[in-house]
């Protein structure tokens, strides 16, 4: 028996099934020359247009004590969908990256830490929304204390 209505839910439920994310890599996986001396990289799934998201980033520190902020310039590679992040912040104190991106009305957020030896992946953090500053905070204060939450 054909139900007319099956045809429509079936298309809606692929398309809300893949949510909007990041997924954070080392700049080899980008397989792009010009990414090959980022801090990371990483590619966003579940836009419908992998070129069309808005993504910003910035790096957020502590510096003596001190909260710093720097701007990131999150540079396309020749892959639609995937982004490298290039270190524009100070060598010295702790710090995160900042990830946020819209692709329609779809958010996704991410807090990556980055220690001595480059971007910790188990310690980052990934959101279906931009992070909070409480959120930003909680990572700068683990990192400073040595640890990987």
């Amino acid at each position: 028996m054909f139900r007319p209505g099956l045809l429509i839910c079936i298309p809606l439920a692929l398309a809300l099934g893949q949510a909007f994310t990041f997924t954070i890599g080392s700049p080899v996986a980008s397989q792009d020359f010009q990414a090959k001396t980022a801090a990371f990289v990483f590619r966003t799934d579940g836009c419908a247009d992998p070129a069309k998201p808005q993504i910003a980033g910035t790096a957020e520190g502590l510096v003596k004590g001190a909260r710093q902020s720097v701007t990131l310039k999150v540079v396309a590679s020749s892959k639609p969908g995937v982004y490298a992040v290039f270190q524009n912040w100070p060598a010295e104190g702790v710090w995160v990256v900042n990830l946020k991106g819209a692709c329609g009305t779809a958010n996704a957020g991410a807090i990556v830490p980055v220690g001595p030896k480059g971007f910790i992946r188990e310690s980052s953090k990934f959101f279906a929304r931009a992070a909070t500053d409480a959120e930003i905070n909680d990572s700068l204060k683990t990192l400073a204390q040595g640890g990987s939450k």
